[in-house]
């Protein structure tokens, strides 16, 4: 039973996959995939997310970190987002598993919301199933975009 539940997961987390259009910057495609590459010891469920992460990379349009809209969320970009579901707003910044830390606002590339956000725009929907459900999101706002600061190796 455990094992088609996983299943499951994997497969709706592809189905919403294959219908995103992402864009990410080529110093964060290429650092995104040495941290898979270099991720060992994981849990089944870390795993899948992993998995999925590469996968995004694959299918994302890579784009030149000058070159990147201002609207796109990027890594280490402070977005305001809203759960379509309860209505409040949430403000993350994504970044590196080893800068994650929740209680000041920074959210793992590799935790689900972190992943579901990364190479959208302002103004998108995002639907993205996470372990307590689905989640629909709203990108309100990107707060701070390290490529449109100039700082382009963060």
């Amino acid at each position: 039973m455990r094992s088609s539940i996983k299943q499951t997961s994997v497969n709706t987390l592809r189905v919403f996959m294959e219908d995103r259009k992402i864009f990410i910057t080529t110093s964060d495609a290429e650092r995104l995939r040495q941290l898979v590459r270099g991720m060992t010891n994981l849990g089944d469920h870390e795993r899948i997310y992993l998995k999925m992460l590469a996968e995004e990379l694959l299918r994302a349009e890579i784009v030149d970190p000058s070159k990147i809209p201002r609207d796109v969320v990027t890594m280490n970009s402070l977005v305001k987002f809203r759960d379509m579901d309860n209505r409040e707003i949430y403000m993350y910044s994504i970044v590196y598993p080893a800068n994650a830390d929740y209680e000041k606002g920074r959210i793992s590339v590799l935790a689900p919301i972190g992943m579901a956000l990364l190479g959208y725009r302002v103004g998108d929907l995002v639907e993205w199933p996470v372990p307590a459900g689905m989640r629909r999101l709203k990108i309100e706002e990107i707060l701070y975009q390290p490529e449109a600061a100039g700082q382009f190796e963060l």
